[in-house]
């Protein structure tokens, strides 16, 4: 199971906002073989893995440690595909909320989880899920994430003040004075989620470009393509990507995995049956598929991979981890994985 893949549009982006500031990354896109081509291809995606090396080098390169709040100033309806189209032509902000959530797969997939949109009390909250333990990789996804759902929104409604606040999971980071240029409300480091809170009374807003005749073509078109998605998948896949997200600190159980899969656990398991496989055997191996991702593809800790793979200790992953590969996990990242930062060009993209 790999760790994840999103549109090359993102990437297209992130060059947009280094120029933008001054920067120029052309030599890093030709290093990730990131062409004219490429980013002008629909279907194209890069791995997780390789998006977040790249924003790393451009960051490095560019000395730019906000490059994800700039790519969310630069956000619009066609860098987010067919839900921010969708989205665009919502009735509301719930609505383009929904839109948001509902479709995302549509331009990204991560093993650890997705998005998600509700209502507390009357406020919406629209959320990012948990990517930790965060570095110097990753600080700049959640960035962009955050930064442009607030950017689109406000593009959406016309208005700048339709934020209650900004919730962040990860510490104040060195450029935390940045933030006030981009949010225009209070931002909350050291929280529990990574979220967007709407004030009450801002899902009602109508969409400034609202068009029910488009929202609905669009609506049916996006409802089509994500069943086209999901048929292509077997059951097998399907539950590995509803087990990935479950994985922190825990085993989950077939009970768990199954309400993720709207199912019960007998259909989860004849399913299963029926490709033959078993939910242990599934288990097992997307454990094992993830381990090889992370160890040979990020520069996480062996401590943090254990926890993220439900491993009770390091040492209870590495014993597993030589029992799959028939090699310790730091010998494999030194001969697999020593390149990590270096090679990206020789790394295929997904």
């Amino acid at each position: 199971m790999r760790l994840g893949d999103i549109s090359v549009a993102y990437a297209e982006l992130m060059a947009r906002a280094v120029r933008e500031q001054g920067g120029q990354p052309e030599a890093l896109l030709a290093q990730y073989q990131l062409d004219a081509v490429r980013l002008a291809s629909p279907q194209a995606r890069i791995s997780i893995p390789r998006f977040m090396r790249l924003g790393h080098d451009l960051i490095q390169a560019a000395a730019m440690p906000w490059l994800g709040l700039a790519m969310g100033r630069l956000t619009s309806a066609p860098v987010m595909g067919l839900a921010g189209l969708l989205a665009q032509s919502a009735p509301d902000i719930r609505s383009a909320c929904r839109a948001l959530t509902d479709y995302e797969l549509l331009s990204s997939f991560n093993a650890r989880g997705r998005s998600s949109f509700q209502t507390v009390q009357g406020q919406g909250v629209l959320q990012f899920y948990s990517i930790s333990p965060y570095n110097g990789y990753n600080l700049f996804v959640v960035d962009s994430v955050l930064a442009g759902w607030a950017q689109f929104l406000q593009q959406l409604s016309g208005r700048r003040d339709i934020l209650l606040r900004v919730e962040v999971e990860f510490a104040p980071p060195a450029y935390r004075d940045r933030y006030a240029d981009y949010f225009p409300c209070e931002v909350q480091f050291g929280a529990t989620r990574n979220a967007l809170v709407l004030k009450a009374g801002a899902l009602v807003l109508p969409v400034l470009g609202r068009c029910a005749s488009t929202y609905a073509a669009l609506q049916t078109l996006a409802a089509r393509e994500l069943e086209r998605v999901r048929l292509g998948l077997s059951y097998r896949e399907l539950t590995e990507r509803a087990i990935g997200p479950l994985l922190n600190g825990q085993t989950p159980t077939l009970e768990q995995v199954a309400q993720r899969l709207n199912s019960a656990p007998w259909t989860v398991r004849r399913r299963l049956q029926d490709e033959g496989f078993s939910f242990q055997q599934v288990l097992n191996e997307t454990r094992r598929d993830l381990a090889v991702s992370y160890v040979r593809d990020t520069a996480l800790t062996l401590g943090e991979i254990a926890y993220l793979l439900g491993f009770g200790s390091a040492a209870a992953f590495q014993r597993a981890f030589k029992r799959w590969t028939g090699e310790a996990p730091g010998r494999f990242r030194e001969h697999r994985g020593k390149n990590y930062i270096s090679t990206a060009s020789s790394t295929s993209s997904s």
